[in-house]
């Protein structure tokens, strides 16, 4: 089991680590512990959070989130990164709703360790739904958008 830092000086130098790498954000947790580091707008600004242990959510709770990941046109992050909707800053995006889309045509791209991934389309269509907003954290297996 790893030891989650918790003296000061072992967060500034986390918070170090992630502005040498780049890194907006990390979360370390163990059996009881979650710590959640985000560099803020100013570079090398951090905030950090600690939380109770995590609780789970039961299978009767009610859904936070329609069944749009079920959907047969849905576009799933094949990565954990951070997902950019144009190929720069101050670009058009790839793609917007109401767009037919070919396969193969570049949707969106995500970040992920210093290299920016095309995120292409799996089927032929048109774009309805896009859930993911510019540079925002994607997780593996979370919803992008739908082609129908």
């Amino acid at each position: 089991m790893t030891k989650i830092p918790t003296d000061p000086e072992q967060l500034r130098q986390l918070a170090a680590v992630m502005a040498e790498n780049g890194l907006t954000e990390v979360e370390l947790a163990d059996k009881d512990t979650r710590i959640r580091v985000v560099r803020g707008a100013p570079a090398g600004n951090a905030t950090v959070t600690f939380s109770a242990p995590a609780t789970t959510v039961s299978e009767s709770a009610p859904q936070l989130h329609d069944n749009s990941q079920n959907h047969p046109g849905a576009i799933t992050s094949p990565m954990v990164g951070v997902a950019f909707l144009a190929p720069e800053p101050g670009a058009a995006n790839f793609v917007a709703v109401g767009q037919p889309v070919a396969v193969g045509q570049t949707l969106l791209l995500i970040e992920a360790m210093k290299t920016f991934n095309q995120i292409k389309a799996t089927r032929a269509g048109t774009v309805t739904k896009i859930v993911v907003q510019n540079s925002t954290p994607v997780e593996y297996g979370e919803l992008l958008m739908i082609v129908e």
